[in-house]
């Protein structure tokens, strides 16, 4: 088929790839405009502009997808199909209708459960012990399409964001290329979405890593992982903030400890950093101190004395 493919993050490099190792013809692929990134201000392509140019693919890059003239655009390119993987942008009518079959999107959640921008990561924030990814032929509404194809995956304990991230990126390319093979030969079921059970995702901020030591130790542990690689959780240390990139639950070392404020460290060794929250002991196993090198804790120990009783604050 003739593709036009519309993507921005890594996620999307996988799907994109597959659809062209599949031999399907892409004539075009859209991605976001290029943004300055860091304290330099340097311009950053997407990983997906990045693939195309290393492909020969033609890129386009509008600020606003709906304008008249960039649909006008489109138009030029016929597509039999229209693929979207976290593109970043809600397509109108216009292009919705474009295309010889159908848009397709390809969506890291099981639907309609976590719609929206974030569901990779709100799996893990919520302990969710399932998730995977579904294909639907989209419509003008936030991820409401029908579904094409859906497949679960069990989130395995430890998981964060970064390494479920890349489970279903390569779930997704798979699921989008047999999509399309169902499409073309005329097999492909359309379902509609369940009324029941629909969840939206919100927008992962920075500040969402500032752990709040009140909550329970387990929705903090989460939290370290739902986080990782961004924004990170982390706190502060006598005023240095302190990021947490591993960490596990643990039961009261005793009832004084138990009693102590959360944010408090209650041990300090080579087995970690043992601080209590607001239910329960959260023990950290991998820090970064602000503007260092991320290290165990037994490590980090030995170059930072952390004595028993020190409060970390939000």
């Amino acid at each position: 088929m003739r593709v036009i493919f519309m993507g921005t993050p890594d996620f999307a490099v996988g799907t994109l790839d597959a659809i062209n190792e599949a031999g399907h013809e892409l004539a075009l692929v859209v991605t976001q405009p290029d943004r300055p990134k860091g304290r330099g201000g340097a311009m950053s392509v997407s990983p997906v502009k990045e693939w195309a140019i290393s492909h020969d693919v033609e890129v386009f890059q509008p600020v606003k997808i709906r304008e008249p003239e960039n649909i006008d655009f489109l138009k030029n390119f016929e597509p039999d199909i229209i693929v979207v993987a976290a593109f970043g942008q809600i397509l109108p009518g216009e292009i919705l209708d474009l295309p010889r079959y159908c848009c397709v999107n390809v969506h890291a959640s099981l639907l309609p459960k976590y719609r929206g921008a974030s569901p990779i990561q709100w799996a893990i924030l919520d302990g969710e012990p399932v998730t995977g990814v579904t294909t639907m032929r989209m419509d003008e509404g936030l991820d409401t399409g029908d579904i094409i194809r859906q497949e679960e995956i069990a989130i395995a304990r430890g998981e964060t964001a970064g390494s479920l991230f890349c489970r279903l990126a390569d779930l997704g390319a798979r699921l989008c290329v047999e999509t399309m093979d169902s499409i073309e030969n005329g097999t492909a079921l359309y379902t509609p979405q369940n009324a029941i059970g629909v969840t939206y995702t919100s927008t992962i901020k920075k500040d969402m890593g500032n752990l709040d030591w009140s909550r329970p130790a387990a929705e903090l542990e989460r939290m370290v992982r739902g986080l990782d690689p961004w924004p990170g959780a982390y706190t502060y240390l006598n005023g240095k903030m302190l990021k947490i990139w591993g960490a596990t639950v643990q039961e009261n070392l005793d009832k004084e400890n138990s009693e102590a404020k959360p944010g408090t460290v209650v041990r300090a060794g080579k087995n970690g950093i043992a601080v209590q929250t607001g239910d329960g002991i959260l023990n950290l196993n991998i820090v970064q101190i602000q503007d260092k090198k991320r290290m165990d804790a037994a490590s980090f120990l030995n170059g930072n004395r952390v004595e028993e009783g020190t409060l970390l604050r939000s």
